[in-house]
């Protein structure tokens, strides 16, 4: 502990600076500030700060001898001639005292606790692991969820989106992701999450277990910007530090959207048009950076298995947001307002969502299995409407009379823990499927048992 804090304080000394450069507000326009005298000094993303620090902001872009400072606030009581410094960055060293604790975007507490830096500083803005040296998707990890374990699996180093709009139990799923995982570290990133559900999320949702292998990074709605799209970054290099140390991270982003709406407000600032229904182009490119650096590792690193949250408004699955994450991930989860109606949680709508690890994470018999269980959910979800409405008579077709005898115990079944790991849970799904084939099996001829025709 000692030597900790002997490299922590010479890496603080190491890191000061005396010096900052000075220039002069000569235009004021909304939030934004454009400053004189930071030619060739200040570059995007670095801080200024304004009138003797009652204001501060983020330079977007360079122009000339000028350059541009989106404010974090209104530009009320800026006047030209104003002095601003250019700051030295946020310093953002993730170590092992970190785990159990909640920090902003910018490494400091939100906790009320002191937090320590480490002794190397994790850049916001990775390469991703080189393409080529990246090893394959791991083995399947247990997560404690019936469904997850077997029908959408998730493998060490798969990257999933999880779609939902507002409402159908989204956090809530997360938390249950989060506790019970197999993995030896949990990064949250919580992007323009309301100040008030934050220590709802930390004490109710996620509980003192969830918490005890947890970081979380968390940039709340009232926000610039700048430091909530720093928020998804922050997470990363994070999970990027534990990964690094040799360690199977799960990094959970809440949500991929607000990302996005935070790049587009800043992206917007510096002049970049929004042309992707309402997006910049760039936002395609951010996203994609973001999340290639999750993923498999390379040679003795560890691995980030990453679930990315969307929110969806009235389950638009071809909204720009979605549909890029779509084209980057290795799966896709979707929770349906529709069955979180009718009380059955996870909402998760098996036959809209797949899990790109498969067949390779299961044997052949646990893929047949698979099979049958979709079949039978894909029969039931286009035969619904005729049998709630009673125009199906029993008998008429064998194959729509074992989806119809098996879906009680498949929609129980997505709702089940797995505290045997994915071996109890296949074991679970195979007792719901021969429940169902035994009923069908007695299901009585074509004219009995059903309306007449």
């Amino acid at each position: 502990m000692k030597d900790f804090q002997f490299q922590n304080a010479a890496a603080a000394i190491r890191r000061a600076q005396a010096r900052f450069p000075v220039g002069r507000v000569i235009s004021v326009t909304g939030s934004q500030v454009v400053l004189t005298g930071l030619a060739g000094r200040a570059a995007p993303g670095d801080r200024v700060r304004l009138a003797n620090g009652r204001y501060s902001g983020m330079v977007t872009s360079a122009e000339g001898q000028n350059v541009r400072v989106l404010l974090d606030g209104p530009a009320e009581g800026v006047v030209t001639g104003d002095a601003g410094v250019l700051v030295p960055p946020p310093v953002f060293a993730p170590h092992d005292g970190w785990i159990g604790r909640v920090v902003d975007p910018e490494g400091q507490p939100l906790d009320g606790r002191p937090l320590s830096q480490g002794c190397a500083l994790a850049s916001l803005h990775a390469a991703p692991p080189p393409a080529g040296a990246r090893r394959a998707l791991g083995a399947r990890v247990g997560t404690g969820l019936a469904l997850f374990d077997t029908i959408l699996p998730l493998a060490r180093g798969q990257r999933i989106g999880l779609f939902a709009g507002s409402g159908v139990g989204k956090s809530t799923l997360l938390a249950q992701l989060a506790q019970g995982v197999e993995a030896d570290v949990i990064v949250i990133g919580l992007v323009g999450e309301r100040g008030r559900e934050l220590r709802e999320f930390i004490e109710n949702v996620l509980g003192p277990d969830g918490m005890a292998r947890c970081v979380i990074v968390a940039a709340t709605s009232d926000r610039p910007a700048h430091t909530r799209r720093r928020c998804a970054a922050a997470a990363t290099a994070v999970a990027e530090h534990f990964r690094d140390a040799g360690r199977h991270v799960l990094l959970l982003i809440d949500s991929v959207t607000r990302f996005a709406e935070a790049h587009r407000e800043v992206a917007t600032a510096a002049g970049e048009a929004a042309n992707l229904r309402g997006y910049p182009s760039s936002t395609a490119a951010a996203i994609a950076g973001l999340c290639e650096r999750a993923g498999p590792g390379v040679a003795d690193a560890g691995d980030i298995t990453a679930v990315y949250s969307v929110l969806v408004a009235g389950s638009d699955m071809d909204e720009p947001i979605a549909d890029i994450l779509r084209g980057v991930l290795d799966g896709h989860v979707v929770l349906d307002r529709a069955i979180a109606e009718r009380g059955r949680f996870p909402a998760v709508d098996v036959v809209r969502s797949v899990s790109r690890s498969l067949p390779g994470v299961a044997t052949s018999h646990e893929n047949g299995l698979i099979a049958t269980a979709r079949r039978h959910l894909g029969v039931y979800a286009r035969s619904e409407l005729m049998i709630q409405s009673g125009l199906y008579a029993p008998g008429s077709d064998k194959v729509v009379d074992e989806a119809i005898a098996c879906h009680e115990a498949l929609d129980r079944f997505c709702t089940e823990a797995s505290p045997n790991g994915p071996r109890g849970a296949f074991r679970a799904l195979r007792r719901a499927l021969s429940a169902g084939q035994a009923e069908a099996a007695e299901a009585p001829p074509p004219g009995f048992g059903g309306p007449s025709r």
